[in-house]
């Protein structure tokens, strides 16, 4: 408005901070919205292939319970430490080779070089394990049992929760640490020092060596990786219900409200997003670095 009330020449808002205008603060014109942008970058899911990848942690889940009936077995005097031993060492064999054979070699000499830490490996881990055996059957001998049951249970949990599902090869070492913590717990309650070793034994084989392995094949082989999933919840539903068929109820509806439920709530919630962007969001400046030296 002019002086003598008549109305002034129009001034256009400008999006200005460093210019007194003739408009309040917090004035925005009609075309603040034109900049609205809803969902940007949003990622679709579907369903079958959100089931597919959460097939990695009902695995792991079943390795667990696949790991605790091993243990019952022993306990009970079901299996015998030579069988276990035996059979871990076929596994890892049969495991390692399937390894390879999905490993590029990018160079000749590296393969055998490879080939030859990883026996070095595995010989000073068996032998370390081996020897100390005696000392970690008697490492609980002062904890009561049921305090050793709860830690197990708690560091077997710690292991599922910080288990890094992404990318598993190698396993993070908080999981890897609290399920052999777990590992060592529940192998300090079994009769012998040979049992306690081949425990321990077939739990770096399920907790450390399995993961890479399973990683590789869903890089390479996803039609297989899917079907060895499904393998392996079918075996922890059935070791567990040969030992307690209430835990393998419960396995069962886990793994099943994991792959299946939880997919479907994300696919069905993902509708539901409203994620906005506009000019009112603060400002990111993206600086190169490498100008400043």
């Amino acid at each position: 408005m002019g002086p003598d009330g008549a109305p002034g020449p129009a001034v256009p808002w400008r999006k200005v901070l460093w210019e007194r205008q003739q408009f309040p603060d917090n004035y925005v014109d009609r075309r603040f919205l034109e900049e609205l942008r809803r969902n940007e970058g949003l990622r679709h899911y579907r369903y079958w292939a959100v089931v597919k990848e959460a097939g990695f942690v009902g695995q792991q889940l079943s390795c667990v319970a696949i790991f605790i009936s091993l243990w019952l077995y022993m306990e009970q005097g079901l299996l015998s430490p030579e069988t276990l031993l035996w059979s871990s060492l076929l596994c890892a064999l049969l495991g390692y080779g399937l390894y390879q054979s999905l490993t590029v070699q990018v160079e000749s000499g590296c393969e055998t070089r490879t080939r030859l830490a990883d026996l070095q490996s595995a010989a000073i881990f068996l032998s370390f394990t081996f020897g100390f055996s005696p000392i970690l059957k008697t490492l609980t001998e002062s904890v009561s049992t049921d305090t050793v049951y709860a830690m197990s249970a708690v560091m077997l949990l710690a292991h599922l929760v910080s288990f890094p599902y992404a990318h598993p090869s190698p396993p993070g070492s908080l999981s890897l640490n609290a399920a052999l913590f777990a590992s060592v717990c529940l192998a300090s309650r079994l009769p012998g020092a040979l049992h306690t070793f081949a425990m321990l034994s077939c739990a770096l084989e399920v907790f450390a060596l399995w993961p890479c392995l399973l990683q590789r094949l869903r890089e390479n082989k996803p039609t297989h990786f899917t079907a060895l999933c499904v393998g392996v919840c079918v075996g922890g539903v059935g070791g567990l219900g040969s030992q307690s068929p209430g835990g393998a109820v419960l396995l069962a509806l886990a793994l099943g409200s994991v792959t299946l439920l939880c997919p479907l709530l994300l696919v069905r919630l993902q509708r539901h997003k409203d994620n906005i962007q506009g000019p009112w969001d603060e400002a990111e400046i993206h600086e190169d670095l490498n100008l400043l030296h």
